[in-house]
């Protein structure tokens, strides 16, 4: 490793790199306190795809609400946001549309009464039929059209309400589901044993896209290419749920079994609602509850559905561009303020805003969650201390959130003042969370503690996204690095079982996989900081080959992108176009190794954000972020199938993804990453002292 901290960028270039890194950090820091919210905290929006306005659209109209003026907005958003070939994609510069954005985006529309000759719809229509209609949507575009009265019901998968009453050693309880399939799964329960729908009018229905007619189409779903015994055994298991539930149904309705899972469930979704109105702090269970509580018979004016809808209003959600209106699939209010404060400190600039500073560590340290969640459940005997993504999520504290918490903290906590704030117990209980939600593997999932049950991805239900939340390596490395920042010995168990899994998990070529960011630039810029931080010798060979592969992967502009593709296209890994956020990511990652050989290559990233940078910012219309890879499982796997793309029913358009675009991101991460370098400098002169 090398041992001058104080390196000095290259004398010979053609500029005075020095003074532009300098001023780069400063406008960026600038840029950001002049963002922050009266209270303390910063929030970007959080973009993701047509789904949701297309969604909040059609449970409107099935709510019996298609007056509501949002309606009209959302339609707006969805005509603005149309590909030039008539599809909705899933991610910025996707190299094909998405049937499932697509056919709902057109349902959606035809429910506002745009007639089927209007381009718009025309072009969607047209490039449906193309790419093989509605043969090949997945299981929740089905549910939609159920609801709206165009799929037949018993062609759905059952998810029988009784699931509730599994206990927590049987492989499908509710609480062996990832966080975000079994908020939504409860709802889904209750309408899938109801079965509603709210047919269009006759002018509007969906007959363009039946163009053989409605009788002779098939419905089933497609058959999964190689998925063997498991999946015929849930198909045929499907088929007994829907018959079982069409006798009780000819027999007059539900049983006193069936009703009272219903109870059982609808009680599960009333006691989990968060303050804010929503529920698991993302659209899918918000919007799910919504429409079967309604069917439970809540009425609008009850308390809970009337907070429930009132959410739509809530700047939280709700983000108005001109005459259009897009509800945000989840919000990020947590996670922007800390990674703020995390590059402030980077960047040697929180004395220069101590006012600013100060109200963003008192919100960060109000936000923790005392009470216990969904996680408990396992962990019945462990104390809450963690911190979650959004504004209102008490049930689902992750451990990303509170390891960077953590970090953002551990500065401050010498302090007399924040000591008498209760910083020391706030970390401590935050850290013995952590040591008790990690996995047997050695690593850390994100909201639970072992859900790794793989058989539960086989299930109908789960066609979409991602199911489990099995252990990953950034979010490990996040954890890693806290316990190093508040000076846990590597020689204790919880960092000793993690650095062991972060091996085993490292590619074959020297990346890491990236969960939760795009992707392997994300992962290996995770890691490389963890593995500094808890002292590991930066000279070993598996490090070194984690450093070639990034500076493989420098652009010739300096900068580094990656491609969403690049969870589908193994010849993506770490390409794509260039971005302020995964440039920095690999700036981190190679700054933290620390060698000689990469100070050309660091350097050219350096003038990369510098001549990129505008008005104290970067502009990013990639998205960097990750909800589900859509594998199933939750986590890598080999991408070197060449029948991936069959099994899996998605190709580099990610049709069975979920990926987002933090809008803060293209601000911290960068200012962290030069804010690293200065103090790798040995520089006081952005520093403020």
């Amino acid at each position: 490793m090398t041992t001058d901290s104080a390196w000095p960028l290259h004398t010979d270039a053609p500029r005075n790199i020095d003074g532009a890194l300098h001023a780069t950090v400063e406008q960026a820091a600038d840029w950001l306190i002049g963002r922050q919210k009266h209270d303390g905290h910063w929030v970007g929006r959080v973009e993701t795809n047509a789904c949701l306005e297309a969604q909040w659209c059609l449970a409107l109209w099935f709510l019996g609400l298609e007056d509501h003026p949002l309606r009209v907005r959302l339609g707006r958003a969805l005509l603005d946001t149309q590909r030039p070939d008539g599809a909705w994609h899933v991610f910025h510069d996707a190299p094909h549309g998405d049937i499932n954005a697509t056919v709902e985006a057109y349902a959606a529309l035809r429910s506002l009464g745009h007639r089927d000759d209007e381009e718009p719809l025309r072009k969607a229509r047209d490039w449906i039929i193309a790419k093989g209609g509605l043969r090949s949507i997945r299981v929740f575009t089905r549910y939609w059209l159920a609801l709206i009265g165009e799929w037949p019901w018993e062609k759905t998968p059952n998810i029988p309400p009784e699931v509730i009453w599994l206990p927590t050693w049987f492989p499908f309880s509710i609480y062996n589901f990832a966080q975000w399939a079994r908020a939504t799964l409860m709802p889904i329960a209750v309408l899938s044993a109801h079965r509603p729908s709210r047919p269009l009018p006759p002018q509007s229905r969906l007959d363009a896209l039946f163009p053989d007619g409605r009788d002779g189409f098939n419905y089933d779903l497609p058959a999964r290419f190689g998925a063997g015994l498991w999946d015929a055994f849930f198909r045929k298991a499907d088929v007994v749920l829907h018959a079982l539930q069409g006798w009780g149904a000819r027999r007059g309705g539900p049983g006193w079994l069936r009703r009272g899972a219903l109870n059982h469930v609808v009680e599960w979704i009333v006691r989990h609602q968060d303050h804010d109105g929503g529920w698991g702090g993302i659209q899918p269970p918000w919007i799910y509850g919504l429409m079967a509580l309604h069917r439970e018979g809540y009425a609008f004016d009850h308390p809970v559905m009337a907070k429930a809808l009132d959410a739509l209003n809530d700047p939280g959600w709700r983000v108005d561009v001109g005459e259009a209106t897009y509800i945000q699939a989840t919000n990020s209010p947590v996670w922007d303020t800390i990674l703020a404060l995390m590059a402030l400190d980077d960047a040697g600039l929180a004395r220069r805003y101590p006012a600013q500073i100060d109200s963003a560590v008192r919100w960060v340290l109000q936000r923790q969650v005392r009470v216990p969640g969904d996680w408990s459940v396992k962990l019945p005997g462990v104390e809450p201390g963690g911190w979650a993504f959004e504004y209102a999520n008490n049930f689902y504290p992750d451990t990303d959130d509170t390891a960077v918490a953590l970090i953002a903290l551990a500065p401050f906590r010498g302090d007399p003042k924040w000591q008498a704030e209760g910083i020391d117990a706030a970390i401590q209980r935050g850290v013995d969370w952590l040591v008790a939600m990690q996995c047997r593997q050695g690593g850390w999932g994100a909201f639970d503690k072992d859900n790794n049950q793989k058989i539960l991805a086989k299930i109908p239900f789960c066609d979409f996204g991602e199911a489990l939340d099995p252990p990953s390596a950034d979010v490990t490395a996040h954890i890693l690095e806290a316990f190093a920042k508040l000076g846990i010995e590597r020689s204790h168990p919880s960092v000793v079982r993690g650095l062991a899994f972060l091996k085993r998990e490292q590619e074959p070529e020297g990346p890491w996989f990236g969960r939760w960011g795009v992707n392997y630039v994300y992962g290996t810029g995770a890691v490389l900081p963890a593995l500094a931080a808890i002292g590991e010798d930066m000279r070993q060979p598996y490090i070194m080959r984690a450093c070639d592969w990034l500076v493989a992967r420098q652009q010739d502009n300096g900068g580094w992108g990656e491609s969403c593709g690049s969870y589908m296209d193994a010849n993506l890994a770490g390409r794509g176009a260039a971005t302020a956020s995964q440039t920095a990511w690999a700036l981190m990652g190679l700054l933290a190794a620390n060698r000689e050989q990469d100070r050309d290559a660091i350097e050219r990233g350096v003038l990369y954000l510098a001549d990129s940078q505008r008005e104290g910012t970067w502009q990013e219309a990639h998205y960097t972020g990750t909800g589900f890879p859509g594998y199933g499982v939750g986590q890598t796997i080999k991408l070197n199938d060449p029948l991936l793309s069959k099994r899996l029913m998605q190709g580099p358009e990610l049709s069975r993804s979920f990926m987002l675009r933090y809008d803060l991101y293209r601000q911290y991460f960068p200012l962290m990453a030069l804010g690293r370098l200065l103090q790798q400098r040995g520089s006081t002169a952005a520093r403020g002292d």
